[in-house]
C-alpha cells in the first residue's frame, strides 16, 4: 500500500515537473534522478507482484496442472528422471504467474510512460494498449481450446496403431507453453494496424490491397510459429492470421474515415 502511494506521488511529481520544468541544469538533473527513481520502484513492485503470482500458483499447481492435462485426452504422462514433475510445476507456476500479473506490469509500464506523452500519443496508446491485451488472452484461449487439440489429436491418432502415447509432462508443457505464447503474440496483428493506421504509415484500403502476399505470409508464419509440424494446427494458425489482417484492415478503415 504504502509502495502504491509513494508510485502514485512520483507520477504526480512527474507531471507537475514536466510542467513547471525549468531549462537550468539542476532542473534537469533533478528530474532524471526523479525517473531513475520512479522506473526502480516502479520495477521492485512489478518483480514483487510476480513473485507473488507465481507462488500463489504455486500452492494450487496441482489444479493448475488439471487444466494443462485436459486437452491431452487418452495420454499417460511419464516422469523421466528425478524431480521432473517438480521441475515442471514451478515452470508452470512461473508461466501463470507471468499471465496473471502482466496486466498490473502493463499497467505500471503505462504509468511511467504517459507523463511524457502528448494527448494525441496518449489518445492512440491507451486504447491500442488496452486492446493489445485483449487480443493477447483471446490468442490464449484461441490456441488452448482450438491449436492445442488439433494438434494433440494429429499426433495421438497418427501413430496410435504403431505405439501407446506415454509422454514427458515436461515436454508436453514446453510444447504448450511455446504454443500458447506465439498464439498470444501472433494475435497482436491488428493492434499494429490501428498503430500504422493512425499515423498515417498504411491506410485501410492500401492494407487490403495486400491480401495476397499476406496469405503468403501467414502461410509461413504459422509453420514458424507452431511448435508442430501437423497440417491442421498450421491451417487453423494461418486461418486465423489471416482473419485477424482482414478485420484489422477494415477497423482502420473504419478509424480513419
Amino acid at each position: 500500500m504504502i509502495l502504491n502511494f509513494t508510485l502514485l506521488k512520483n507520477s504526480n511529481t512527474k507531471i507537475r515537473s514536466a510542467q513547471l520544468k525549468m531549462n537550468t541544469g539542476a532542473d534537469d538533473e533533478m528530474a532524471l534522478s526523479e525517473h531513475i527513481e520512479e522506473f526502480s520502484q516502479r520495477t521492485v513492485f512489478c518483480i514483487i507482484i510476480v513473485i507473488l503470482a507465481t507462488f500463489t500458483c504455486f500452492a494450487d499447481v496441482r489444479e493448475i496442472v488439471k487444466v494443462f492435462q485436459a486437452p491431452a485426452i487418452g495420454v499417460k504422462f511419464l516422469q523421466f528422471a528425478p524431480g521432473e514433475y517438480f521441475f515442471a510445476s514451478f515452470k508452470i507456476a512461473a508461466f501463470c504467474g507471468l499471465l496473471i500479473s502482466s496486466p498490473i506490469v502493463f499497467y505500471q509500464i503505462l504509468l511511467y510512460l504517459i507523463p511524457g506523452l502528448t494527448k494525441p500519443e496518449r489518445n492512440i496508446i491507451l486504447p491500442v494498449s488496452l486492446g493489445s491485451g485483449v487480443l493477447f488472452f483471446g490468442g490464449l484461449a484461441f490456441s488452448y481450446f482450438f491449436l492445442v487439440p488439433a494438434a494433440l489429436k494429429f499426433f495421438i491418432s497418427y501413430g496410435s496403431e504403431v505405439v501407446e502415447p506415454f509422454w514427458s509432462f515436461d515436454q508436453y508443457f514446453d510444447f504448450m507453453a511455446v504454443l500458447l505464447f506465439a498464439t498470444g503474440i501472433a494475435f497482436q496483428v491488428p493492434a499494429v494496424q490501428v498503430v500504422l493506421g493512425l499515423l498515417g504509415i498504411v491506410s485501410g484500403q492500401k492494407m487490403l490491397s495486400y491480401w495476397k502476399y499476406v496469405v503468403v505470409i501467414c502461410t509461413v508464419l504459422a509453420a514458424v510459429i507452431t511448435p508442430s509440424t501437423d497440417p491442421v494446427t498450421q491451417l487453423l494458425m494461418s486461418s486465423a492470421l489471416l482473419t485477424l489482417y482482414l478485420g484489422g484492415s477494415g477497423f482502420v478503415i473504419l478509424l480513419t474515415k
